[in-house]
């Protein structure tokens, strides 16, 4: 009776989380379609029409546009992952890796409108490195050039860059322990290669297939990234993402079809831009392959070179952000604030526990519910696989909320609340959060799944334990310190989110987020400085947590194997074959 209600639950729970994690993207889809074809029956418009598609064509700039959006797109995504594989080149198995490899959740779980707001406070013209310019050389000014809102988008390229290293390095890290890169680097090097040639020929052509979803992650958000480019982004020509959002805040509700055609172009070009990606793997894999034969020397790469420029730039804007909120008077040439004050604090505390209430609470219930989803999936694959069924949750499917544009998706959903209960705006952000949250708990604990020794599971269940109790008791602890870690990446995402929180609410749900966006381009960095510091501190005090936690869990085990040992030493061996 327990096993087929625990059966029953299970199926339940998987038709749940199918349904939230899986079918907005049929109104997404269905809502961009139909609005770029002018069909928008709730702002009147009940007639099929390629208007919006005239009107996009017809806009001057639109080619500037879209090229400076491809330029960014690939430039940042081709340089974030060499620089990644030449840091994993230099840095692997170093004395110091492990070092480097535990800063990486500060890093991450800095959101990318924090760090945009800090590295602008770092890259303007009176930015901080012009202020140590100065200091250094006399007579240096004001800075005649600037990295923030470059007609090129130049700054938004490094900014991009900066922040995917991390990201890289933290997906890459399961794929090279799973690959063996000390047994190929020791039996590469008996047969005559040099450690850079191992790294370039052999692990290289291993690496790239397995960190292809992450690379398109990385691309896709780099195309559609709308809240980083309004903060450091070019702005003559806008970016097309940007000149789309523009669009779909213009009060003339006339233009809502030009922007959907501007979304789905978006779409089509994210689409376009994977295939390209995975041709010129295709093409330098299997296609090219003499490079990996022959006997030229291996390329220089400076990883330690580039991983310190990104490590320095990404936590200087933490005490950068720091300095700005508690300064009232830095004027420029001074390298410090020469008159300090809490008066910006104290002007917005009133108003920031209901935002950072707000945030936490979005993001709690997000991320615990894509943790849950997450789970439930991952354990129906397995028996899937196990019991050779046909219906498992294809790996595409879970990753097109990460690989298609936010602008696109989001642009149909907005379209389908109109038709369904628009004013359960808590509903719909949160169902939007927990959307986007998903793929990146559900990879974040694909690797330790399906490394679980599946023995443990086993001998429980032949020890009399149902399936529930095996999950609980079994396999629960031993998997915990992921658990933790994914949980803190869900709120870290959640946290970051800021199309989905503006466009399904409406401006009603104010966050950490759609406040720090706001407030970036106004002209008192103090306020802005806030509630960025405020919008870095919340995630990274939640992978403090889950650290702390996994630390604990797996002391816990490690005593609990222990005293395990200890005891069975003493127990004779009669005993022992007796009670087996």
């Amino acid at each position: 009776m327990n096993g087929s209600i625990q059966k029953i639950s299970f199926q339940f729970l998987l038709v749940l989380a199918i349904f939230i994690c899986f079918t907005p993207l049929l109104p997404g889809l269905l809502g961009l379609f139909f609005s770029a074809f002018s069909y928008i029956p709730a702002v009147n418009l009940h007639t099929f029409s390629l208007t919006g598609f005239s009107e996009l064509l017809l806009w001057p700039g639109l080619h500037q546009s879209v090229l400076i959006t491809l330029f960014v797109s690939l430039s940042s995504t081709f340089l974030s992952a060499m620089l990644a594989f030449s840091i994993l080149q230099s840095c692997w198995n170093k004395a110091y890796w492990n070092k480097l490899e535990s800063l990486l959740a500060p890093i991450l779980a800095l959101p990318h409108v924090a760090f945009a707001i800090g590295f602008a406070f770092l890259f303007t013209p009176s930015g901080f490195i012009a202020r140590i310019s100065n200091t250094l050389f006399t007579d240096f000014g004001i800075a005649n050039w600037s990295l923030i809102n470059d007609p090129y988008g130049l700054g938004l390229i490094l900014a991009l860059t900066i922040k995917e290293i991390p990201f890289l390095l933290f997906m890459s890290i399961p794929l090279l322990k799973q690959l063996n890169v000390n047994t190929t680097l020791v039996t590469a090097q008996s047969l005559g290669y040099s450690k850079a040639q191992t790294w370039q020929k052999i692990i290289l052509p291993q690496w790239l297939p397995k960190i292809r979803f992450t690379l398109f992650a990385v691309m896709a958000y780099s195309l559609s990234v709308v809240d980083v480019a309004l903060v450091i982004g070019p702005t003559s020509p806008a970016t097309l993402p940007v000149l789309i959002w523009q669009w779909l805040n213009d009060p003339d509700l006339s233009a809502l079809p030009k922007a959907s055609a501007g979304a789905l172009l978006l779409l089509l070009t994210c689409l376009a831009l994977l295939y390209l990606i995975r041709f010129i793997e295709w093409a330098t894999i299997v296609k090219c392959r003499s490079w990996q034969t022959s006997g030229r020397r291996a390329l220089p790469l400076a990883g330690k070179s580039a991983i310190l420029v990104s490590y320095v730039i990404s936590l200087s804007t933490l005490p950068l952000l720091l300095l700005w909120s508690f300064a009232q008077r830095w004027s420029f040439p001074d390298l410090f604030p020469t008159r300090w004050s809490l008066r910006f604090w104290q002007q917005e505390w009133t108003f920031l526990w209901g935002i950072i209430g707000n945030s936490i609470l979005i993001a709690l219930v997000s991320a615990s519910l894509a943790l849950l989803f997450a789970i439930i999936i991952h354990e129906h694959s397995i028996r899937a696989i196990a019991h050779k069924r046909r219906f498992v949750v294809p790996r595409v499917m879970i990753s097109i909320p990460m690989l298609a544009p936010q602008l696109s998706i989001l642009f149909g959903i907005q379209v389908a609340t109109l038709f369904i209960a628009h004013q359960y705006y808590y509903l719909w952000v949160i169902w939007a959060h927990t959307f986007f949250v998903f793929p990146y708990v559900y990879l974040v604990l694909d690797g330790p799944w399906r490394s679980y020794e599946k023995r443990l599971d086993m001998i429980a269940l032949s020890l009399g334990m149902s399936p529930l109790k095996v999950w609980w008791k079994v396999k629960r602890p031993v998997l915990l310190p992921t658990l933790c870690i994914a949980w803190a990446v869900g709120i870290s995402v959640s946290l970051a989110q800021y199309l989905p929180t503006l466009m399904l609410a409406g401006g009603r749900i104010s966050t950490l987020t759609t406040e720090a966006v706001a407030l970036s381009s106004g002209q008192d960095r103090r306020v802005s400085a806030i509630y960025a510091l405020l919008q870095s501190l919340v995630p990274f005090v939640f992978y403090l947590l889950a650290i702390f936690v996994s630390q604990k869990t797996g002391m816990i085990i490690n005593q609990s194997t222990a005293n395990k040992r200890s005891v069975a030493r003493y127990v004779p061996d009669s005993k022992k074959s007796k009670n087996y």
